[in-house]
């Protein structure tokens, strides 16, 4: 399933059909070399993504499912959108103009990815294709005001277009009805070896743009503020392996079962995307860069990955057989008056794009 089967950069075909009967449909755009990402309309998820090594040969290096029903079956986040609030709210509550606002918790007595029913969850819309030199496609959902506790009809819109010849450009938009908080986020599961070679992450080598991160409790939110990332296990300002340090005994690896943690990265929100991560795997030569706007960087060592999910290629998906690098606003920030904001109002448009470049060493 690479961009050889197909002549125009763009092609649609159907992905089954849920159990309520709605149709999925599967959207592939191809660029040079083989270069190819597939999205279903299933929780506007990256299904597949195609990348060629240094040697010309193609491999699809990002976790998910060959057909429809584990989707729907089970809750993994494999290349999803995750909305309305990305990664962990405290008790599922926030304040907000006086009110306080209550998501039903669904990881432990916290809020995670937008609570129970989250934006993986839903079935998207195609708002917009386009075949040309940037072929792309547009997803739309109209979240109710209410939803999931978060006040304000959302409507969200998110582009994936190949704005390069190896570079997938992942752009969201939303507008709300009343004042409420956004946190969107792509939640893309890696391995640049590609995930049928199989395989851990732990000989990829990062580098992450932050001098700071957020240290967490034992349920993963944040306690304090952001803590200097130098002389602790966390310091992925030069290329280290992920492996590295991840056994080390440091409290916060211990906490996380790894690496998941928010990274400050360097200058905040920015206007522009700009580098916030690089990942290198030596062996296949390919490398990932990570450029986003947004304040805050969620690195994910695929620490609960059991053993017990069967992905593409017939895959059984243990520890660390991939990493997540998910650009977002901080967790729990509704509650953190000090934390960047995550507030949207009528008349605003959020926005967030990041984009993600590929080459080769």
């Amino acid at each position: 399933m690479h961009a050889a089967a197909h002549a125009s950069p763009l092609l649609r075909e159907p992905f089954g059909t849920l159990s309520d009967g709605r149709a999925v449909e599967r959207i592939r755009l191809a660029g040079e070399g083989g270069f190819e990402v597939a999205i279903i309309t299933h929780g506007a998820a990256v299904q597949a993504l195609h990348v060629p090594d240094r040697d010309g040969r193609l491999a699809d290096i990002v976790l998910g499912h060959d057909d429809l029903a584990p989707y729907e079956a089970h809750r993994r986040y494999f290349g999803a959108a995750v909305g309305r609030y990305a990664n962990r709210i405290a008790g599922g509550r926030f304040p907000l103009d006086g009110t306080t606002c209550q998501v039903p918790a669904n990881n432990g007595a916290n809020a995670l990815h937008g609570g129970p029913d989250g934006f993986d969850r839903r079935l998207w819309s195609v708002e917009a294709l386009a075949d040309g030199s940037v072929p792309s496609v547009t997803l739309g959902l109209t979240s109710p005001d209410g939803d999931q506790g978060f006040p304000g009809e959302l409507d969200v819109r998110v582009t994936y277009a190949l704005t390069g010849p190896r570079e997938l450009s992942i752009a969201f938009e939303a507008t709300t009805s009343r004042p409420t908080i956004v946190n969107l986020t792509h939640h893309g599961f890696f391995n640049l070896a590609g995930v049928e070679a199989g395989g851990d992450v732990l000989g990829h080598e990062l580098t992450l743009h932050a001098d700071a991160y957020l240290p967490i409790d034992a349920a993963a939110i944040p306690v304090g503020g952001p803590t200097p990332v130098a002389g602790t296990p966390f310091d992925f300002r030069i290329p280290r392996l992920i492996g590295g340090r991840i056994r080390e005994a440091h409290e916060q690896l211990r906490l996380g079962r790894g690496y998941d943690h928010n990274f400050c990265v360097a200058g905040g929100r920015t206007a522009e995307p700009r580098l916030a991560a690089r990942v290198e795997h030596p062996a296949s030569g390919r490398v990932l860069e990570l450029l986003t706007d947004q304040p805050g960087l969620q690195f994910y060592s695929g620490n609960f990955l059991d053993g017990t999910t069967e992905g593409k290629f017939r895959r059984l998906h243990r520890q660390s057989d991939a990493f997540c690098l998910e650009p977002q606003a901080w967790p729990d920030t509704p509650n953190r008056p000090n934390f960047p904001s995550a507030r949207l109002d009528p008349g605003e448009t959020y926005r967030h794009v990041s984009l993600y470049r590929f080459s080769t060493v």
